[in-house]
């Protein structure tokens, strides 16, 4: 029954373009209102699930009537740059192995002539043995499937008028979330308690925002912006209290925090540049400066600050060993070509924390309509492909992220955005059939997806500008 709740407003979702165009706030309240209604049925155990499914087929075939054919237009890629995908290259996502492109993950050290490829992912396990009875126990000894079932939308946000490119939860924070979007600002909502309100929002960018990083105490936001620049804000105030480049530079594409000095993040700019720059004087170390082939469109360091990883537009992951203290990035650093040709849109790194597991891994969203989980050596950050998982991906900048109790369970899970308008699920484990939920209810690409720290609440954006809060089975959001 929650399954096709969820299909009933998928489909709504897609044909509320047509509802009232001209006052977008009654599209939102009239899929709020129809979110509850449905649940509100959906829990009813007396409903008849083969009425449902009536429901929902004369349902599609009425709109169909009045609006027409609800066929999403191709949207180009966020960044029009080299980061376009050519569609007469792009295979469809979940065709055959023959219709895909080769995956081919090539490692290479600089100034080094060792060369490794491996065309097939290892088969070597990265999550907690069977024997991890305490960390079962500590999820309720569910399967996936359970802990991953939705009630449905917490609540919606419609208040960017262009695309919402990244949405990230404050650090262990359970109801303060941000995203950031093409329009040009930076919004910080709360969630709890309801109803959810938009604090604050921060706009000094004069172009579109492509990226931000929570510190370390949220007490700071750092953003990046096609206009050259990345801000420091205060949360608090409200104010840009630092400003670093210039309008007459590069575009900065991405940008983080240094887990363990927030007093030094990193930036990637569209000249290929990644630079670590000093919090309080505003200035790059030395040897805090490299430059690779590509557009850098994503960075993200270990847990423990010890490497930095890059991804650009050209199919290549770079592996660098800096210094936490200073920011110093060595000379040496690994390169890995995972996809030529086609942009690696997002990185994500996790460390285990469960004595338990084994090692950390590292997550990557592929313009070739997959998304990829490498081990990762905790000597010298050089990856080793693990898995790959199938999603609807051309020329968008889709991100995904681990789910964050992913250390204290059997098996594991991603959750990524995808061009399809839904919200996937995988287990990183299983071989075969490893999605294991759906979400449905966007009306366009899913850019970015985020968990709070204790997984009751999801926030999934699109590109449209619309921000979705799902609320998890069996959790509460108080």
């Amino acid at each position: 029954m929650a399954t096709l709740w969820q299909q009933v407003v998928a489909l709504d979702a897609r044909y509320n373009a047509y509802r009232v165009p001209d006052n977008p706030q009654y599209r939102t309240l009239y899929m709020r209102r129809r979110s509850y209604l449905l649940r509100e049925n959906a829990a009813d155990p007396e409903r008849d699930i083969s009425t449902r499914r009536d429901y929902l087929k004369l349902r599609g075939q009425l709109l169909a009537e009045r609006y027409g054919p609800a066929a999403v237009s191709e949207q180009g890629s966020l960044y029009s740059k080299p980061t376009s995908i050519s569609s007469n290259r792009h295979p469809k996502s979940r065709g055959s192995d023959h219709q895909r492109p080769r995956l081919q993950v090539r490692a290479q050290k600089l100034n080094d002539t060792e060369e490794v490829v491996a065309d097939r992912p290892s088969k070597v396990g990265i999550t907690p043995t069977f024997a991890a009875d305490a960390s079962r126990a500590m999820v309720g000894n569910k399967t996936l499937s359970e802990n991953y079932a939705f009630s449905g939308m917490h609540h919606i946000f419609d208040q960017h008028r262009s695309a919402v490119v990244a949405v990230k939860f404050a650090n262990d924070d359970k109801s303060r979330v941000a995203c950031c979007s093409y329009d040009g600002t930076i919004s910080v909502m709360q969630l709890v308690p309801t109803p959810a309100t938009v604090i604050c929002i921060l706009k000094d960018h004069s172009s579109a925002v492509t990226d931000f990083s929570w510190s370390l105490s949220n007490d700071n936001i750092l953003s990046s912006s096609l206009d050259g620049t990345a801000r420091l804000w205060q949360v608090s105030s409200t104010k840009c209290i630092r400003v670093y480049g210039s309008h007459r530079g590069p575009e900065i594409l991405c940008c983080t925090f240094q887990p363990i000095n927030n007093n030094l993040f990193a930036i990637g700019k569209g000249n290929g540049e990644i630079q670590i720059l000093n919090v309080s004087t505003g200035k790059s170390p030395r040897n805090g400066l490299v430059k690779v082939a590509g557009r850098v469109l994503s960075l993200t360091y270990d847990a423990g600050g010890k490497f930095l990883w890059s991804a650009d537009d050209r199919g290549f992951i770079f592996s660098f060993t800096c210094n936490p203290l200073d920011g110093k990035l060595h000379s040496k650093f690994k390169k890995l070509e995972v996809c030529l040709g086609h942009p690696i849109t997002s990185i994500c790194s996790r460390a285990w924390i469960n004595r338990e597991a084994r090692d950390p891994c590292l997550l990557a969203n592929c313009g070739i309509g997959a998304v990829l989980l490498f081990r990762t050596s905790v000597s010298d950050g050089s990856l080793i492909l693990k898995n790959r998982f199938p999603i609807s991906q051309r020329g968008q900048l889709i991100r995904s992220t681990f789910c964050p109790l992913i250390s204290f369970r059997q098996g594991a899970c991603i959750v990524t955005g995808s061009e399809d308008m839904n919200v996937y699920f995988f287990d990183i484990e299983r071989e075969s059939k490893p999605c294991v939920n759906k979400l449905q209810g966007h009306s366009a690409p899913v850019l970015d997806v985020c968990f709070n720290y204790d997984e009751s609440l999801l926030a999934s954006c699109d590109a449209n500008g619309t921000v979705i809060i799902w609320k998890r089975n069996g959790k509460s959001s108080s």
